[in-house]
């Protein structure tokens, strides 16, 4: 019992530390905010449903650009108690990593019931885990995605009631769209291959199953699918699809299973690729015995992976979207590496000497990457979008490819050529002559783009140039400075 509550504590103190060592690097380097642009798309979303009671980046507009409204419902307290948003984001995100690492440790108990070792271990390597850290602060819904879908996981095969299994199954699709995939393979689960007890589910039990799975999941999604019909005509966001305009090259250059490889070894950077051959050797043994238990999610890992490799293949911002897949590989890597026949001694003692070191050194590397991100996120764009708020117009109308901070600071109204809130881009998203075009007639008065992202149109003699940003860590990370241009449509100043 003693060893029991020892074990409940560990998650949320290495959940604890990880606060600790990730915010207090990125105060080190004097900075304290979110790695990612869009973490500030997210405030502001929920900074007007706090203050102006709408779902919209723009007050007065109706957007339906947030690819997770729960998340945005979660964080929206910060503003309605008028606390520190970032500081309730990261508080948020404290308790879901320690809710991981608790969930991870319920899924391992259930999946393997005679290792009362490997919980304690898989639970506390995914809260130590560098990108789920990474995550956990980052200001996303990605340390949430991560939770719920180990939750609906574990809960499942636990025999949960299907009308709560929907209902998470729900959740999980309302902190992103991708979260319907899960939905999907558990009614493949209960239709074919789902056990209670020793015996198989007759079909009228699978009839009514199958209803409540779908009950609880359209309880909490139809009204966001509807809003999605009413304001774009389409039933996802407008991420979805801008999204795969975007990188629409990547798509067509590499076939299909090249594209799940890439990502499948993103994921595996970090201590966990120590645990490939523990993983290779679960997964060969589930398939072997057609162990249906240990089988759902690893298939879960396997299509999550696949679906991104299908629709959006960009491993960028350390596979942020690829990261809810590296718990699975911890857990089935971590029993792996435990049981691996005919492992001479040695190999062992040093793998277990080796995959904590590891971890330990990528944990503490990930916290420098962390602050550095912040740095370069605040410094450009945080500062650009104080910038437009202290020196232009209150009507003025900006159009800009990264609108987080931008809109969050600067207040004024946005245009954006990413098609998050301004869908009618995503046709031409690549072809920059229609982008300034399109600028043009929607008479935005600044232009807030990074050059290189824009070569034709930076130069364009349209635009002046009336601020540019003089930070140095962008450009010592590869990249170059923003810069807001001043539109001249009618060809004078």
């Amino acid at each position: 019992m003693r060893q029991l509550s020892s074990s409940r504590l560990l998650t949320p103190i290495l959940a604890l530390l990880s606060a600790l060592l990730y915010l207090g690097y990125s105060l080190h380097f004097g900075f304290v905010g979110f790695p990612l642009d869009d973490a500030w798309i997210h405030q502001t979303y929920a900074r007007n449903l706090a203050l102006h009671h709408q779902f919209a980046y723009n007050v007065g507009q109706t957007s339906v650009g947030s690819t997770s409204p729960l998340w945005t419902v979660l964080i929206s307290p910060a503003y309605i108690l008028r606390l520190d948003h970032r500081l309730w984001s990261y508080l948020l995100g404290t308790v879901l990593l320690a809710l991981t690492g608790w969930t991870v440790h319920r899924l391992t108990s259930s999946l393997f019931p005679k290792d009362p070792l490997a919980p304690i271990l898989t639970g506390a390597f995914c809260v130590l885990e560098w990108h789920l850290a990474w995550a956990t602060f980052s200001g996303m819904e990605t340390i949430l995605f991560v939770f719920v879908s180990l939750l609906t996981l574990e809960r499942y095969l636990a025999g949960e009631r299907p009308l709560l299994t929907g209902l998470l199954s729900g959740l999980l699709t309302l902190t992103r769209p991708e979260g319907g995939i899960l939905l999907l393979l558990l009614l493949l689960d209960t239709l074919w291959r789902r056990k209670q007890g020793h015996h198989s589910l007759g079909w009228p039990q699978v009839a009514v199953s199958v209803a409540l799975l779908l009950l609880g999941f359209f309880a909490l999604t139809a009204p966001y699918l509807i809003l999605n019909l009413t304001v774009t005509g389409n039933l996802f966001p407008n991420t979805f699809y801008a999204k795969q305009a975007e990188y629409h090259e990547i798509i067509t250059k590499l076939p299909v299973w090249a594209r799940w490889a890439r990502l499948a070894a993103a994921t595996a950077i970090g201590a966990q690729v120590l645990l490939i051959p523990g993983f290779l050797y679960t997964a060969y043994k589930a398939l072997r015995l057609r162990q249906g238990r240990a089988l759902l999610p690893l298939a879960w890992w396997f299509i999550l992976l696949a679906a991104y490799a299908v629709r959006l293949p960009v491993t960028y911002q350390h596979g942020r979207y690829l990261i809810p897949a590296i718990p699975i590989l911890i857990v089935y890597g971590v029993w792996g590496t435990k049981n691996l026949p005919r492992l001479p001694l040695i190999a062992r003692q040093v793998l277990f000497i080796s995959v904590p070191v590891l971890l330990f050194i990528f944990w503490l590397g990930g916290a420098e990457q962390y602050a550095a991100d912040v740095r370069i996120i605040d410094s450009e764009l945080k500062a650009t979008g104080q910038w437009i708020r202290d020196n232009t117009p209150a009507d003025a109308l900006v159009g800009a490819h990264d609108i987080g901070a931008i809109g969050y600071f600067s207040e004024r109204g946005l245009v954006d050529t990413a098609g998050l809130i301004s869908p009618e881009v995503i046709p031409f998203i690549r072809d920059e002559t229609q982008v300034l075009a399109f600028l043009e007639r929607k008479k935005v008065d600044y232009v807030v783009i990074f050059p290189s992202w824009y070569p034709q149109i930076a130069p364009s003699s349209k635009l002046r140039a009336v601020y540019r940003s003089a930070a140095p860590w962008i450009v010592e990370a590869g990249g170059d400075n923003i810069v807001v241009y001043e539109t001249m449509w009618d060809g004078s100043e």
